[in-house]
């Protein structure tokens, strides 16, 4: 029993070591880096797509109906299979990350209810997106099953994008530090780049890039459904220029601004790509590049709202925050 026990405190030291100490600061870098690993593994679920590897492992859990490891299946490439094991490989590494994250949340002193709540929300996303992947599988890439996947990870992104800017911030209640106004246009353009994306897994779901040969497709009309996307795409520019016009002439501080207009530099990247992509007839590593660009327009779109507010320093508590932001004209 004392043998056990030791093992136990060694294990946990080795654990608590990795993760850092229980400061603020190692808690943002945690999330930050869930922000990049959802990112990541969001960017090679449509490589598993662009490449034909969406069966590539067949079953779920397993690989094939006989292993968790790849073996060789008949008509599947080793290639495919390898595509897709290596990708359902990464979900540990989302998974050990968003377990450093709880961690880092739960070791605060004093603890912070809402980042523990926003720290929970990294390893129960990542057993949904494994419970949800397996139906993927299961579906044979149904359409509708693989844009709920990516949808997810959209979330998740923004669960994590909000714990990095929660534990920046101190506990107190937000204050604007913008026009009432300008902080309602941000939560629009919020609500806009969302339906942006949700009309884009549309366009992929009806596309020719499924992640298999057999697998089925939206039965719209691609011409359509990708206008209607572009279209969305406007609306989404036109209120980040309207946004980032509003913060320069009202004299909003300048990280807010200087996000207003970062997300307008990669909107344009992205529209450029979507373009190029589509005259190209959507080549496979366009794709693969239009789905990280989604991915930075919607963090980016997350950063200019949290850039508006203010909640106190980092560490700060309710009351300490609520003094300090007493001395900050409104």
């Amino acid at each position: 029993m004392k043998h056990l026990l030791d093992q136990t405190r060694l294990q946990t030291a080795k654990l608590t070591w990795i993760v850092g100490p229980p400061t603020f600061r190692t808690l943002r870098r945690w999330a930050l880096a869930s922000v990049a690993v959802n990112v990541g593994i969001t960017v090679t679920g449509a490589a598993v797509r662009v490449t034909g590897s969406g069966l590539g492992c067949p079953t779920w859990p397993r690989c094939t109906p006989d292993s968790f490891i790849p073996v060789a299946h008949d008509d599947i490439s080793p290639i495919n299979m390898a595509i897709e094991f290596g990708n359902r490989l990464l979900t540990f590494l989302v998974l050990a990350v968003g377990l450093a994250c709880l961690l880092a949340a739960l070791r605060l002193l004093p603890r912070r209810p809402d980042l523990v709540r926003l720290a929970w929300l990294q390893p129960i996303g990542v057993a949904v997106q494994g419970l949800w992947g397996g139906l993927v599988v299961r579906s044979a890439l149904n359409p509708v099953t693989v844009s709920v996947h990516f949808l997810v990870s959209i979330g998740m992104i923004a669960a994590a994008y909000a714990l990095y800017a929660r534990a920046g911030e101190g506990a107190g209640p937000p204050r604007l530090l913008v026009n009432r106004h300008i902080r309602t246009l941000g939560f629009a353009l919020v609500a806009a780049v969302f339906v942006l994306l949700v009309v884009g897994v549309v366009v992929t779901g009806t596309g020719p890039h499924s992640g298999d040969a057999m697998a089925s497709r939206f039965d719209f009309d691609i011409e359509t459904v990708a206008r209607i996307h572009a279209d969305v795409a406007y609306v989404v520019v036109g209120l980040t220029f309207a946004l980032a016009f509003a913060l320069h002439i009202t004299d909003a501080p300048g990280h807010a601004r200087r996000a207003a207009w970062t997300l307008l530099g990669v909107e344009a990247a992205q529209g450029g790509i979507g373009y190029v992509q589509y005259f190209l007839g959507v080549p496979a590593a366009l794709v693969n590049l239009h789905v990280l660009g989604s991915a930075l327009v919607w963090v980016c779109a997350l950063r200019v709202v949290f850039t508006m507010r203010s909640c106190g320093p980092a560490g700060a508590t309710a009351a300490e925050s609520a003094d300090e932001l007493d001395r900050v004209p409104a």
